[in-house]
């Protein structure tokens, strides 16, 4: 059976709390893991969670602040000392290489699984398969960071009702998909077209042009909030949103499932940024992250 949900394994920003870990979130897609932006402590949070080293099928790095990759060290031994069946593909920036190879290679460890490393350069597409087609777009940070897309390709759905009036069932109908045509019946007079779903991964950034690509259309977004709206100013200088700005990007976009995640320390109540987010005019399904939570992405429409 297929899932399709988002596991959050910590939502603290740059200093972890009690009860935040450094960030971590696992997106099952089907048979797939993503693993996004691992903090320090992601492998016992993993543990925590019920994640195994097998799940993971890409590592997905948005950005090298330690609070979004320390924890890679340990998550790639982990994935060699469980021996993975399956390659993992890595990616992250381009410019921060060095990074990437300190964190690999921070230890000795036996390397028994391909890690297979594609580094993001540009914005556009980085993979496509039949499940999914993923995507990275340039971000707004002191340092050089991407956000990342998930897009399925759409797919059409055949209608019962339509198919009974002009008496096709059975073999006839795979017939019918795959000719197009079938006695005088177009495949277009009795299927639709159906939507695929979209997942958007958006952390550390003000607002810019790739922010509102990412989230366009967007059936679940995950977003940063690090800032409630009256300091504003202190996320515009440190390269943040505020529940606001994410809840307003979410709004524009026309996302149906936000959730609002990497919140500073200085904060206690996590109603506040629901609150605003509400405030900013988002009336979808929202959601202000929690580490271990899981987050069922929303059925396809």
């Amino acid at each position: 059976m297929s899932v399709r949900e988002l596991v959050v394994l910590g939502t603290a920003s740059q200093v972890p709390t009690r009860h935040r870990n450094h960030n971590g979130y696992l997106l099952r897609w089907d048979g797939q893991g993503l693993l996004f932006d691992p903090g320090e402590g992601t492998q016992r949070q993993m543990l925590r969670a019920g994640v195994a080293a097998h799940d993971l099928n890409r590592i997905c790095v948005t950005h090298f602040h330690g609070d979004h990759s320390l924890g890679l060290a340990g998550v790639i031994q982990r994935i060699n000392l469980d021996r993975v069946p399956h390659p993992v593909t890595a990616h992250y920036p381009a410019s921060g290489q060095h990074f990437f190879d300190r964190l690999r290679y921070s230890t000795a460890y036996r390397e028994t699984v391909r890690l297979v490393e594609r580094p993001v350069a540009t914005d556009g597409e980085l993979e496509r398969s039949a499940a999914y087609a993923l995507e990275a777009h340039r971000l707004s940070h002191p340092v050089e960071a991407y956000g990342y897309r998930l897009v399925e390709p759409d797919t059409r759905r055949m209608l019962p009702e339509l198919l009974a009036e002009r008496g096709i069932a059975g073999p006839d109908v795979g017939r019918l998909q795959r000719e197009g045509e079938l006695n005088g019946v177009t495949l277009d007079e009795v299927s639709e077209m159906r939507r695929g779903q979209r997942f958007a991964f958006v952390m550390d950034t003000r607002l810019c042009d790739g922010v509102h690509v990412l989230a366009d259309g967007a059936d679940m977004l995950v977003i940063e909030s690090t800032f409630l709206d009256e300091d504003v100013q202190l996320a515009t200088d440190h390269g943040h949103l505020t529940a606001g700005q994410a809840a307003a990007v979410a709004v524009r976009a026309g996302v149906r499932h936000l959730v609002l995640t990497h919140f500073s320390q200085r904060y206690s109540d996590p109603g506040e940024f629901e609150r605003q987010a509400r405030e900013a005019g988002f009336t979808g399904e929202l959601t202000v992250a929690r580490d271990l939570m899981r987050v069922p992405v929303p059925k396809r429409r």
